[in-house]
């Protein structure tokens, strides 16, 4: 497989599997992309043989831009914009988003607006398909002037700029001359405004966006198969998302939450169906399902809809001319512009954290209601397996570390785009998106998110276990489930624990083994997005489909 770059038709799914290093970039060789690139190059090159004066070629930068050098400092003036941001230190940006980052940059360039030489975005290229990653810096970034700092790093790595560029190759750390001669290429200078377009845009921090989305979205998915195997543990009724309900509040993630919640749960043997005011098995009980299944695709529907719109931004910036100055090879006229602010992206990850805070504290509330008897139609207190011991505890400790993390998710879902500093760069910069915080934090968010998932799933199969021992005397819950949740609670067991027990439930003496292991296997699959994310294929499918 291989992603051909032309500017304007990068996918989430193409930059996940290029961060990931599961397919080759090619560039595309459409003649009218190409002319554009070449176009935009002649253009620069008019212009200084002309004597015009141009931000950033002709002169400083910033809040410096009016200090102009002369032409015999056109190559050093490129060399100190991507010279004087290798600054940084601290955590690394993860390979995958250096890749990511990379990707975007070369793609951004071949809208053909930059004025740059197409060798520049062969280099990009080269780098993704030989898995050569520069090391790039979390910090450094406010997203304003673009990601100055981090994409300095990279293209300081792909001009050789100074060996003190690093670059890791395969298993090798190296500097970045010596891994440009392992790739055929020797140094070069940047010729005038090839500095500036390498580093003055918005592709970092939307690379780490992109790849954080693509998570968020699996997330998602498998947020609603917990919910549909906790439905069936607590024997939920099906008429919360019944369509006559939701034609009357139409709105569309409601809509497509309710229609998912039909097909997850049809043919189970534990949802009541309350049709024409069936509601013998409520004696005694409450005559409705409380908020957090009743409410289910009023609540997920607004995650589902915030999502689907930070994913179209995310994607619509993958696909932009996002450096200063923009060139019209047509027209020939030069524009200075503000496209490198990343203030999509910024608030496509303050929403897309808020969201997925509100998604979890959705499954953590239903968690509640699962491990207290006084809510959970019968199922044993803390989720105990075996309670003739007397002395098992069940999932009290998890579910306590559960709501750790939470807490946590909750918290790095406040917004951050509205605290950026209105004095940055002698005040040039003095509104400023705050992009790469939004996104490193939304990574991280993610981190937790996947461990609280892993951790909520392994709630699941225990209680759909606890339910079919009490409604079969079996603990294998395959007998009791809906055909469409049996693929993700057999890849849940398994990596857990193994294939289903008729006689045990997946935690059943507490002795027998520690949670920790079980959480873990949980874990490495959600991260390896092998059969779980097999498992919940057709759902992915399906918002895919939605958000087309």
């Amino acid at each position: 497989m291989t992603i051909t770059l032309d500017g304007t038709s990068l996918s989430l799914s193409d930059i996940d599997a290029v961060a990931k290093g599961h397919t080759k970039v090619a560039i595309t060789q459409d003649k009218a992309v190409l002319a554009r690139v070449r176009g935009s190059r002649e253009v620069i090159v008019g212009a200084l043989e002309r004597n015009e004066q141009i931000y950033g070629i002709t002169t400083l930068f910033g809040g410096m831009a009016d200090v102009h050098v002369t032409r015999d400092q056109l190559i050093d003036v490129q060399r100190i914009a991507l010279w004087q941001h290798k600054s940084s230190t601290g955590p690394r940006l993860p390979k995958a988003d250096v890749r990511a980052a990379m990707l975007l940059r070369a793609n951004s360039l071949l809208r053909g607006a930059s004025g740059v030489r197409l060798e520049l975005i062969e280099r990009l290229v080269a780098f993704l398909n030989a898995d050569a990653a520069p090391h790039v810096y979390q910090r450094g970034s406010i997203g304003a002037s673009g990601d100055l700092v981090p994409l300095s790093y990279i293209g300081g790595s792909i001009l050789g700029l100074s060996t003190e560029f690093l670059v890791d190759l395969g298993d090798e750390t190296l500097d970045c001359h010596t891994a440009l001669a392992r790739l055929g290429y020797a140094p070069i200078d940047p010729e005038p405004k090839e500095g500036l377009a390498l580093n003055n845009g918005t592709g970092a921090c939307t690379g780490v966006a992109a790849n954080v989305m693509t998570r968020a979205l699996d997330a998602a998915t498998m947020a609603l198969g917990v919910h549909a195997l906790f439905a069936q543990a607590i024997l939920a009724t099906d008429q919360s998302f019944d369509p006559y309900i939701h034609a009357l509040k139409p709105h569309p993630g409601q809509i497509w939450t309710a229609e998912r919640m039909v097909q997850l749960l049809s043919g189970s043997q534990t949802i009541r169906s309350e049709a024409g005011g069936d509601r013998a098995k409520r004696k005694d009980e409450l005559i409705q399902d409380r908020y957090g299944i009743r409410c289910l695709p009023q609540f997920f529907g607004p995650i589902i809809d915030g999502l689907v719109t930070a994913a179209r931004q995310i994607e619509t910036e993958a696909n932009t001319a996002n450096d200063n100055p923009l060139i019209d090879p047509d027209t020939g006229e030069t524009f200075h512009t503000g496209n490198f602010l990343a203030q999509y992206t910024a608030v496509a990850m303050d929403s897309t954290r808020y969201l997925i805070g509100l998604m979890c504290k959705h499954i953590d509330s239903q968690i509640a209601l699962m491990i207290t008897p006084a809510f959970s139609n019968g199922l044993t207190p803390a989720l105990v397996g075996n309670m003739d011991t007397g002395v098992n505890v069940g999932l009290k400790s998890l579910h306590i570390g559960m709501n750790q993390m939470s807490t946590q998710i909750s918290y790095l879902g406040q917004s951050v785009a509205d605290k950026f500093p209105t004095h940055a760069e002698m005040y040039n910069q003095n509104i400023n998106s705050q992009a790469m915080n939004a996104a490193n934090f939304a990574r991280d968010q993610m981190d937790v998110t996947e461990h609280f998932l892993a951790a909520a799933l392994l709630t699941g199969v225990q209680a759909v276990e606890i339910r079919a021992r009490i409604e079969t005397g079996s603990c294998d819950a395959r007998g009791i489930l809906s055909a469409a949740t049996l693929p993700l609670y057999e890849a849940a067991r398994a990596a857990a624990s193994g294939a289903p027990d008729k006689a045990e439930t997946i935690v059943w003496d507490d002795m027998d083994g520690f949670l920790q292991p079980k959480v873990e296997g949980l874990l490495a699959e959600i991260n390896a997005r092998g059969a779980l994310h097999t498992a919940l294929k057709p759902l992915r499918d399906a918002l895919d489909m939605f958000r087309t």
